[in-house]
């Protein structure tokens, strides 16, 4: 039970917290934007409303409001709320909490919600230890996680909770959130102001993080006070403009989400890949400039573009591979920030070049017969000539003892027919080879050559 003292340290304690602290809301009708996840028909809301939550799993990138709707459930809950670091907690401290619950639930029939923030940082041996409780609901488990929770969370405790995600928060939502912080007394209480200029860069920094943004107005109320004229304004009583300068000081470039082992990061190659597969060069560099400000490893980015050379590509210009095998050798060998160029020059290459899936899909066509299709027997002049019997393997056309280079001659096993696996795509330099080429008049194999 909280006593006057601990109240009163808990109020000073709150009142040296950053602004994105003070400010977090205390119900879900303060609560700003997830319209998806908490809007008034959604689960989430009347679970929270009626007090039934079973255990949750809130998946989003970081900013968006997690954390704080742990708090929400915390302060209109009727059951226990306790909170484990799943940074420095261990196996003995979530047996702990459980045991305890275990003796709540019993003595007083009071429930209780266990909040992991960050639960894909729990080892599988710490998940596994919540699966009992969490199953005979000992506990009601809220975890928070910016981490996709179906690769990073146990399959068995993922099947006991339910996944609630969350997106990035609008400018708009955000501009809320900064608007509430300038007058609100819990934050900095009508002592600033910031015009719609202002609002809007902090929006565009935050890039969908609430955190982020009220970090941002917060320093730059720091930068703004520092000017000369603001001590004046503060002594006369009026509010201190917070200006567009500030907040390029308080933050000097943007943030943009990027993690180089989570979903941001899945996502953004994904982008780039199918950038360049579209042929639009402009969302090829953009994407490219995603990951370079990021610091993604030069030579991940000249990999993907070395297979995008042959998958999307391939000999609809061959040219576009060798580009990219030197764009990976300069990521190799030169590095950032130079091999920054190199990495463009390919990415816009193979966004121009004509596009053709020939090659990938006549290697996956042929390795789908290979693996469906039993034995089928080298026809017997292909094959090797060193071993005793060969004389009656029958003739091998060699291809230069005739004009063109080129015989008509069966390559295929038999049941196979030319065209069962490669077939151009009408594009580039390969469609034109393929026009040029001699026909396979038939299955005849013409007159002796070379073996």
């Amino acid at each position: 039970m909280e006593t006057l003292f601990s109240q009163g340290e808990s109020e000073r304690t709150l009142k040296n917290a950053p602004l994105a602290v003070r400010m977090r809301p205390d119900s879900l009708d303060e609560y700003v934007g997830q319209q998806k996840a908490v809007g008034p028909d959604s689960w989430l809301r009347r679970a929270i409303e009626h007090d039934v939550l079973s255990s949750v799993i809130l998946y989003g990138p970081a900013g968006t409001g997690k954390t704080t709707l742990a708090h929400i459930i915390a302060k209109h809950t009727r059951s226990e709320f306790v909170e484990v670091s799943a940074v420095t907690g261990t196996v003995k401290d979530l047996r702990r909490e459980i045991d305890d619950a275990q003796r709540r639930l019993m003595a007083f029939d009071r429930r209780t919600i266990l909040f992991i923030d960050e639960i894909h940082r729990f080892s599988r041996s710490q998940q596994d230890a919540l699966l009992h409780a969490v199953e005979n609901r000992t506990v009601v488990m809220i975890g928070a996680t910016t981490e996709n929770p179906y690769f990073e969370v146990n399959s068995a405790l993922l099947s006991r909770s339910r996944i609630v995600e969350l997106d990035y928060l609008t400018d708009e939502d955000i501009a809320v959130l900064v608007r509430r912080a300038l007058a609100d007394k819990r934050g900095l209480a009508g002592a600033f102001t910031a015009d719609d200029e202002v609002v809007s860069a902090i929006c565009r920094l935050a890039a969908g993080d609430a955190r982020s943004a009220l970090t941002t107005l917060e320093l730059a109320s720091e930068v703004a006070i520092l000017r000369p004229e603001s001590d004046a304004l503060r002594e006369a009583g009026k509010a201190v403009p917070i200006l567009l300068e500030d907040v390029q000081t308080a933050n000097p470039r943007r943030g943009l989400s990027y993690d180089k082992s989570g979903d941001m990061h899945y996502d953004i190659i994904s982008a780039f890949i199918k950038s360049m597969r579209g042929s639009d060069p402009d969302a090829a560099v953009y994407w490219l400039a995603r990951m370079i400000d990021a610091g993604e490893d030069p030579k991940f980015i000249a990999r993907r573009i070395m297979i995008q050379a042959s998958e999307d590509i391939g000999n609809a210009d061959p040219q576009a591979f060798l580009i990219a095998a030197a764009a990976f050798k300069s990521a190799e060998v030169i590095g950032y920030p130079e091999c920054r160029i190199n990495l463009a020059q390919a990415a816009i290459y193979n966004a121009l070049a004509p596009k053709s899936n020939a090659c990938e899909a006549a290697i996956d066509a042929a390795l789908a017969d290979v693996r469906t299709s039993g034995q089928r027997e080298v026809p017997s002049y292909l094959r090797d000539r060193h071993r005793p019997g060969s004389e009656d393997y029958g003739d091998y056309l060699y291809p230069h003892d005739y004009p063109e280079g080129w015989v008509d001659q069966r390559y295929l096993p038999e049941g196979l027919e030319r065209g069962a696996f490669w077939k151009p795509a009408g594009r580039g330099w390969e469609q034109w080879r393929y026009e040029q080429a001699p026909r396979n008049a038939g299955s005849s194999r013409g007159a002796a050559g070379s073996d």
